[in-house]
């Protein structure tokens, strides 16, 4: 005797993807027009989908004003969820299609400081090393909170524990010290003592709108560490500039604008090319903060992230701790 499957009702009840598609481009543009561009239809096509998607679900999901539209508190609760699903297919199709292409993917999460400064001149050897890995950077400041869609493979940030899923291990601590060009420090000889320092201008980044998963150090807590009050600044001192991206500071200090705090494992190799000068020798060394490399748990034994993460490691070279221990013990 055959035995008959009983109705999926969850199935039964789903609203029609094609309807589903066309909602979700009518509310990403707000345009009915510029949605059925977009999937290369009829404008008439997206009103049919959509009206027909509002009697399946009994509630109206846009106000219609004019051409524009915009969604009705139901069509925001729908958009929120089928947008993220709609994100997860399209990840899970594309995983799909590589896995039959001889290129590997591999997602690196990092800060923008990271990616400028440290990664980017590296890449070209990374390009030559691993012709077979295509590396996609997502460059971010916030990573307790990342954008729908956005599972990275590996993570470089201040996170011991970057999230559920993720393997974690130290790379290099915060060793932060005062760097300028030759020429300022030509310019203005007396920001070779510390009082001379506090009171030339000074490029000074800010926490604002910073993810803040560590302490947070800007000239303030840089010379209260040296036991100078950045407070007693002469009257005359120039203000100080802040800025909350720490790409724009180092771009000021190398056009001679003043004298800003360095990461020692970004500014390392601008300082061995002569580009940027310690006019002091004092150093802030935060052995507690650490930036950390995490790899997600389900690519541990993928083949391709496995180089990457190795290679990574290979690049942060036992030098820079080398360095830090001269600092020190200086």
């Amino acid at each position: 005797m055959v035995k008959h499957t009983e109705p999926d009702q969850t199935l039964i009840k789903m609203p029609s993807l094609r309807a589903v598609k066309a909602f979700v481009a009518a509310a990403r543009y707000q345009n009915f027009t510029r949605a059925a561009e977009a999937l290369c239809v009829t404008q008439a096509a997206i009103s049919r989908q959509i009206r027909d998607l509002e009697l399946h679900l009994g509630a109206e999901l846009f106000n219609r004003a004019g051409r524009a539209v915009e969604l009705t508190p139901a069509g925001s609760i729908f958009y929120d969820a089928v947008q993220l699903s709609f994100t997860n297919i399209a990840q899970a199709a594309e995983r799909i299609r590589h896995t039959e292409s001889p290129k590997q993917q591999v997602t690196l999460c990092c800060s923008p400081a990271f990616a400028n400064f440290w990664l980017g001149p590296k890449l070209p050897s990374f390009f030559e090393a691993y012709p077979e890995i295509d590396l996609s950077i997502v460059v971010t400041q916030n990573f307790l909170t990342m954008e729908n869609g956005v599972t990275p493979d590996i993570l470089i940030c201040k996170m011991a524990k970057s999230g559920e899923g993720y393997f974690s291990q130290p790379l290099v601590c915060d060793v932060i010290y005062p760097v300028c060009t030759p020429q300022y420090l030509e310019q203005h000889p007396q920001i070779s003592s510390l009082e001379g320092l506090r009171d030339t201008a000074l490029l000074n980044l800010s926490p604002f709108g910073r993810s803040q998963v560590a302490e947070h150090v800007d000239w303030k807590v840089w010379f209260a560490y040296q036991d100078i009050d950045l407070n007693c600044r002469a009257v005359e001192a120039p203000l100080l500039f802040n800025a909350n991206d720490f790409s724009l500071l180092l771009q000021l200090a190398q056009n001679h604008q003043g004298v800003a705090l360095g990461w020692h494992y970004l500014v390392a190799p601008l300082v061995e090319k002569g580009l940027l000068v310690r006019p002091v020798q004092e150093t802030l060394v935060h052995r507690d903060t650490l930036h950390y490399l995490s790899v997600a748990e389900a690519k541990a034994r993928d083949a391709s992230c496995c180089k990457v993460r190795d290679w990574l490691t290979d690049q942060f070279d036992w030098s820079l701790h080398e360095d830090i221990d001269a600092d020190t013990q200086a």
